[in-house]
């Protein structure tokens, strides 16, 4: 009994031993092996970051000219923490604000709003920040306006002022580049709680559009960051660091400021033109590239001016960004914009041909029509031509020879019940173009377009064939015309197949088929370089404050056009024909330069918000000179008509621009700059 009771003690000892040992070893751990990280912990409670933003870097164009820039302002700020706590919820205070301001109270409580605390259709002009961070005003405010405010600091309770660096664009040669620079924004919690290892901080500005967005870390620099520790009653009692800021580095772009700014003029005249021949009008977009594939200008109309995210966005201006009565001025329309890309697309059916071994010299029927099943497939203005060569079969756009030839080989690959190998020669061709494809520039939110081959037939069925099957359920009674019926119920059935229909419109650019304007651009510029597929780049250089260049771009080859250089030649001799006999002939009489191009006329289906039918979309896709091609030029007009008249005109003036033609300047008398400009940061636009 007395050993038992030996041992039991014995093990309670042992057992109380071990705890201690633990207890000590747990201790040592936490105080001396892990000491430092619960110090810092406990100094991060107690520390407050005082964030300086960097000076964020220039971007300038090919020759050095300003595009956007930093200029002093005086900001006002509102403390959401305050503001709530007062009894009206800060409603009177920013009131007066206003009032001195010379703003709308609307305007002013918008943006002092957290995005997730308004409707979603309200949430234009609103903060995206948080409530615990000064939340801007306006960056605009004058002496006066901030010394009233001061002043009277009792009526204007967690409303501050302070000097700030403001993102400005000044269009110093007229050229606005709206959709190319983009602008910047306050930093959001998703910004914030990124997957990509980035540090914001809540008070900084950072890219949001635009080469500001793909740029962003380049030009943002690296904030300063002064950290103090503070008690319990919020008093600084030391300092821990302070890291000075560093400024953002410059950003030197292809794009020309003197090109852009005609290539935007040019623009707006063509859209005003449609609209004087009695189409719609209602936007476009333009794109001239040098050989290699650096983009000298890019243009969207409508656009709008960049200023008004800095100077504060009011209500108004948020909704009409997006407004389809206003053309959606938010929307590039070179990149975003998806249109039928018509007859500038028998330029792939003619490589396509000639892939599927039709002789290029041979003479083919011109006819009205081409009846196609129970469905008569007819001529570019309804015209018989007769036989003739495929030269003046681009010239003078005809389209029923390409209606025949795609229908053969349709019928060839199997029609409806295709082969196990089918040749799908205008398929494959039109891929190796580079149709339904990003181009890969360095923009954001870039659109691909489509493609309709096979794969692209069926996962739309697939997707569509519920609503296609229950069509007189589901479609709405202005849709219930006895057309859209028929082409109901055809979906329904073979919605998955290619057939000859879909065959035939493919073939001249219709139909499902899309593209975007830079696509088209894209494409054109293979043609005339030799034929090579490149990347579009719209940055040039990464340059220093101190002017030490860090990084330089240049277009990447993604490929080579699936043609030979017989057909290569043939080709571009058919587009000069365009301009020198065919659709494009009177556009470009005396143009004083030799232009290689080709007109479309994309017919659109549907209705306009005032529920008129949608006119043609115009399109004029070139290259120039037609010998030795220096230039790409693409102009599309949206409900714009015929392609030489409205986007072949407007053409024609930017080329103009280019080479001095027609009581002109030349923009580019010796070519277009290449090298790496000097900048100035003290410098306005070179006149």
């Amino acid at each position: 009994m007395r050993n038992r009771t030996s041992l039991s003690l014995l093990v309670v000892q042992i057992f109380i031993a071990s705890l201690m040992i633990s207890l000590i070893g747990r201790l040592f751990y936490l105080q001396i092996a892990d000491g430092p990280r619960y110090k810092q912990a406990a100094l991060d409670i107690q520390s407050r970051d005082i964030v300086t933003p960097a000076l964020r870097g220039l971007i300038v164009d090919s020759e050095g000219n300003l595009l956007a820039m930093n200029k002093a302002g005086l900001m006002v700020t509102a403390d959401r923490s305050i503001l709530d706590r007062t009894a009206d919820k800060g409603v009177g205070v920013l009131t007066r604000v206003a009032d001195v301001l010379g703003l709308q109270y609307a305007d002013v409580y918008a943006r002092t709003r957290l995005c997730g605390e308004l409707e979603k259709g309200e949430r234009n002009g609103c903060w995206n920040g948080n409530r615990y961070q000064p939340i801007p005003i306006t960056k605009e405010a004058t002496e006066n306006q901030v010394l009233t405010i001061v002043e009277r600091s009792d009526l204007f309770p967690g409303i501050s002022a302070e000097p700030v660096s403001i993102r400005f664009y000044p269009s110093y040669l007229g050229e606005r580049a709206t959709h190319v620079l983009g602008y910047i924004g306050p930093v959001t919690e998703k910004n914030l709680n990124n997957d990509k290892g980035l540090r914001y901080y809540r008070n900084e500005l950072i890219g949001k559009a635009g080469i500001e967005l793909v740029y962003d870390q380049q030009l943002r620099g690296t904030p300063g960051v002064r950290t103090v520790i503070v008690d319990r009653k919020e008093a600084v009692t030391q300092e821990s660091r302070n890291i000075e800021p560093i400024s953002g580095n410059h950003l030197v772009l292809n794009i020309n400021a003197k090109l852009q700014s005609a290539v935007e003029q040019e623009l707006k005249a063509a859209v005003l033109r449609a609209r004087g021949l009695g189409y719609r009008g209602d936007s476009g977009a333009a794109i001239v590239m040098d050989m290699k594939g650096r983009v000298l200008a890019m243009a969207s109309y409508p656009d709008y001016d960049l200023n008004i995210w800095e100077n504060g966005i009011t209500v108004k201006q948020a909704k009409n960004l997006y407004s389809e009565t206003a053309g959606v001025p938010a929307l590039s329309r070179a990149i975003q914009g998806t249109y039928a890309p018509a007859s500038t697309f028998k330029a792939v059916s003619l490589s396509a041909a000639a892939a599927a071994g039709y002789n290029l010299k041979g003479t083919y029927n011109c006819p009205a029509e081409v009846q196609v099943g129970n469905r008569a497939f007819r001529n570019f203005d309804s015209k018989p031509v007769g036989r003739i060569n495929l030269t003046t079969a681009i010239a003078i756009s005809c389209d029923s020879i390409w209606y025949q030839i795609a229908y053969d080989e349709w019928v060839r690959d199997g029609g409806l019940k295709p082969k196990g190998t089918v040749n799908d020669y205008f398929f494959k061709t039109a891929a190796s173009f580079g149709v339904g494809k990003k181009t890969g520039i360095d923009l954001p939110s870039e659109l691909s377009g489509r493609l309709p081959n096979r794969d692209w037939k069926k996962k739309w069925y697939e997707a569509n064939k519920d609503f296609y099957c229950n069509y007189q359920d589901r479609a709405p009674k202005s849709q219930q015309t006895t057309y859209l019926k028929e082409l109901a119920r055809e979906n329904c059935i073979d919605g998955d197949k290619v057939r000859a229909g879909d065959m035939v419109n493919f073939s001249i650019g219709q139909g499902d088929t899309l593209m975007t304007p830079l696509q088209l651009a894209v494409l054109y510029n293979a043609i005339a370089n030799g034929g090579t597929l490149v990347q579009p780049e719209v940055a040039r250089a990464i340059v220093t404050p101190s002017g030490q260049i860090v990084k330089k771009f240049s277009p990447l080859v993604k490929g080579k056009l699936p043609v030979d250089k017989k057909t290569l030649t043939f080709l571009r001799g058919a587009l000069r024909a365009v301009v020198t006999s065919g659709t494009a002939r009177g556009s470009f009489a005396g143009v004083g330069v030799e232009v290689s191009g080709k007109t479309g006329t994309g017919q659109v289906f549907g209705k306009n918000p005032n529920g008129s039918s949608k006119d043609d979309t115009s399109w004029f896709a070139s290259f120039a000179p037609s010998k030795d091609p220096q230039y790409t030029v693409v102009m599309m007009v949206s409900q714009g008509g015929f392609g030489a008249t409205t986007s072949g005109y407007g053409v024609r003036k930017i080329y103009e621009h280019i080479f001095g033609t027609n009581g002109q300047v030349a923009i580019f008398p010796d070519g277009a700059p290449n090298g790496i400009p000097k900048i100035d940061q003290t410098k306005g636009g070179k006149k």
